[in-house]
């Protein structure tokens, strides 16, 4: 789970977006005239107050299966629901991840996360290089929502992932578990995916054991949650967006854990904004972990790393 703003110091807003003084007055359609008429579709979506009225009507178009069904996603959509939500998909790093309603729609700036995570198991960035050919990389996948991050990760490694993800919202774990452990899982090989707050539903034998911690935690601060659209305030579950006073509140208690869980020479990923890094930075030094930060200006992301090093704590 995540966060989302308008604001520059925390997350972007879902891809779809509605401008704040629609009034929704535009009629709907009959199923009869969408099934015929794109351009009665995006008249709907754009009086409805769809900024991408265009581009979601196609969206709404290819998915849907009958006129019924196109006439009800429309007015659904009008209505204010996110897309992501009535399309029960988003695309994240080139899969189709499954979103129910009430679960976090994973932002495309958090696929910056994945090529960091993947980067550093790429560089066989664990103590003793461990042959992976057999044994795979342990990734746990913290506040995982739909399970994007860790399906997404898992198919961008080479070799097997022994992947675990965590969320403590059963809506959501429901969702990751479409997503990561049955027929239709967008994963090479079964996760396992648990219901708890952080590490708490973790298997104790994971200890010392992960190669990988990704956490997309939740980072608005409780103050400027008023200010997220209201896709996000509405239709999202706070607890996925607010991260506390300063933002950093659920970062500050994954960092705190962090090293009774990874392996030595593994790392920590976190996504955070900006105006937060320093901050969020000196968290991860002050748990024991050796800090970078990376950004990526094109998806506007920010990327704290912190690595295990055994006897090169802070």
């Amino acid at each position: 789970m995540s966060g989302s703003t308008a604001s520059p110091a925390s997350p972007a807003s879902p891809s779809s977006s509605f401008s704040a003084s629609s009034s929704f007055a535009t009629p709907l359609p009959t199923a009869a005239r969408l099934s015929l008429d794109r351009s009665a579709v995006v008249a709907t979506l754009r009086g409805a107050g769809c900024v991408f009225a265009e581009d979601e009507a196609a969206l709404l178009l290819s998915t849907a299966s009958t006129p019924d069904e196109l006439a009800v996603m429309v007015a659904r959509r009008a209505s204010g629901l996110p897309l992501e939500h009535v399309l029960g998909w988003v695309s994240f790093r080139g899969l189709r991840v499954a979103v129910d309603e009430r679960v976090f729609v994973p932002r495309r700036r958090t696929e910056f996360l994945v090529d960091r995570a993947a980067a550093i198991l790429a560089a066989g960035a664990t103590v003793g290089d461990k042959a992976r050919s057999a044994v795979g990389w342990v990734v746990v996948d913290l506040c995982c929502g739909s399970g994007a991050v860790g399906a997404a990760l898992a198919g961008a490694v080479r070799g097997p992932v022994d992947l675990h993800a965590a969320d403590v919202d059963p809506v959501a774990v429901a969702c990751a578990r479409r997503n990561l452990t049955g027929p239709a899982r967008i994963t090479p090989a079964p996760a396992r995916v648990y219901t708890g707050d952080l590490y708490t539903p973790l298997p104790p034998v994971l200890r010392g054991r992960v190669d990988l911690l990704v956490a997309n935690v939740p980072y608005v601060p409780t103050g400027r949650l008023g200010l997220l659209p209201p896709e996000a305030r509405v239709h999202e579950p706070r607890e996925a967006l607010d991260g506390g006073s300063d933002g950093l509140d659920v970062l500050r208690r994954v960092a705190a854990e962090a090293t009774d869980w990874l392996a030595p020479g593994g790392s920590l990923l976190v996504e955070t904004s900006r105006a937060q890094a320093p901050l969020a930075g000196e968290t991860f030094l002050h748990a024991g972990l050796v800090t970078t930060v990376a950004t990526c200006e094109d998806l506007s992301a920010t990327v704290i790393a912190g690595r295990y090093v055994p006897g090169d704590e802070a």
